[in-house]
């Protein structure tokens, strides 16, 4: 929280680049103010609206969208055009994070949005610097003239400041003068931020083991049919005394099941073909958009040639995500994505899915390069009830399609019964430890 022109974006970005952690939200205020209507137009085109009063903004759009991030959920955030004081017709998509950092004039204003705060931080800037920011932000970015912004400080920022803004520094954890180049008072916060996340991180994966038990599996999830042939063919590979020609064999077949059962998912159009008789066949053909086959490295990579036996001229990726043996969370380490990917239907492989984090974190790439989340469908031979709510909770229209589901996972988080470390049984390679599943990337 802080003032106008304070300088609390430049606090948020340097705390998030100082934090160096994966998947930080930066969300703001000022996507939060109220749609208005022509008798507000018009007095906002004259610089008569106060939009620093707490009236000028939906608190409770804004306190629903943080509680469902805090939760792990998707939630679409409003994109507001300062230029004409209105909301523009697409909204952003936001997707829950590790670390949520929220700025806004009024952040500490709403008694139902203080509660979700974790860390409050107040900056303080002297008020003749922000006037000067605010003039040179209005005039060059705004399109607003310097008679106008100076109007419009006076009538109603720099009471609203005072009235609203400045009282709410006696909530605030932490006060940072000078804004963004106090470097000290940043690093505490940081150092804060990390302490906090090592403390979350074990209760958090004790709370997904435990939070859907006895929960209906998601609509999104699709198991391929338990006929005796897949039934028989699981058998094998789970089967600890099972060679590793064997287990090969058997996992590829169900591999190209699985792949095949995923493709009639796919949007298909009907058509009309001859046949050689010279009589018409009433078909279906999938409608040109491209497949994209993504493999989670190096567990996943074993899907891939019965991807592309399937699937002529696929296109192919690798996403490489490991954990850290210090903080048990997911890290990317290298990711290869075909160019353009954003329109494509993309087809994620991993052999075995137990608590979902790698799932996730590759799924969360995918995002970030503009894929559809609908055009995503989640690819593995096995997976635990636990990793199929977690990966449905956080992206409810991710496809999850995989040939049976286990419904536990021990301590260690291996799903039970499973198949092992698959990677390790494939590869014929010794398991880097007991504690690993899916070749140590998704534990």
């Amino acid at each position: 929280c802080g003032g106008s022109a304070s300088g609390k974006t430049t606090v948020a970005t340097r705390i998030i680049e100082a934090l160096d952690v994966p998947w930080v939200v930066l969300l703001s205020m000022d996507s939060f103010y109220k749609v208005l209507d022509e008798g507000q137009q018009a007095l906002a085109a004259r610089s008569d609206y106060n939009f620093d009063h707490p009236d000028a903004f939906d608190f409770e759009l804004l306190v629903s969208v943080l509680r469902k991030l805090k939760k792990g959920k998707s939630v679409k955030v409003p994109v507001y055009d300062f230029t004409t004081h209105s909301r523009r017709r697409e909204w952003k998509t936001v997707y829950g994070a590790n670390v949520i950092v929220f700025e806004g004039i009024l952040a500490f204003a709403n008694k139902e949005l203080l509660k979700l705060l974790d860390m409050k931080v107040f900056v303080d800037t002297d008020s003749d610097i922000r006037l000067v920011r605010r003039l040179q932000r209005d005039i060059m970015e705004r399109g607003r003239d310097i008679v106008g912004v100076i109007k419009q400080y006076n009538k109603f920022v720099k009471p609203a400041f005072e009235q609203y803004i400045e009282p709410t520094v006696q909530v605030a954890d932490i006060v940072v003068p000078r804004g963004g180049e106090n470097f000290v008072a940043l690093d505490l916060i940081v150092q804060h931020v990390h302490s906090q996340l090592e403390k979350v991180r074990g209760v958090l994966w004790a709370a997904l083991a435990s939070a859907h038990q006895g929960q209906p599996l998601p609509k999104t999830l699709s198991v391929l049919e338990n006929t005796p042939q897949v039934r028989g063919m699981h058998t094998i590979i789970r089967n600890k005394d099972t060679t590793r020609d064997e287990f090969i064999f058997y996992s590829k077949r169900l591999m190209r099941l699985l792949i095949e059962h995923a493709l009639s998912f796919l949007p298909l159009k009907s058509v009309t073909v001859e046949t050689p008789q010279g009589t018409t066949y009433e078909g279906k053909r999938f409608h040109r958009q491209r497949i994209t086959g993504v493999s989670i490295l190096r567990a996943g990579e074993t899907m891939e040639q019965a991807l592309t036996a399937v699937c002529k001229d696929i296109r192919l990726g690798k996403i490489l995500i490991q954990t850290n043996h210090d903080t048990g969370e997911p890290e990317l380490h290298y990711l290869r994505l075909p160019k353009e990917i954003s329109e494509d239907y993309v087809i994620l492989m991993d052999s075995t899915v137990s608590t979902g984090a790698a799932a996730m974190m590759a799924v969360r790439v995918l995002l970030d390069h503009d894929v559809q989340e609908d055009r995503i469908f989640l690819l593995s031979l096995l997976m635990a009830e636990m990793g199929v709510h977690s990966v449905a909770y956080a992206f409810p229209r991710v496809h999850i399609i995989t040939t049976a589901v286990d419904k536990r996972i021990n301590e260690e988080f291996h799903i039970i019964p499973g198949i092992g470390n698959f990677g390790d049984r494939y590869f014929g390679t010794d398991g880097p430890s007991a504690w690993c599943e899916s070749d140590g990337m998704d534990c």
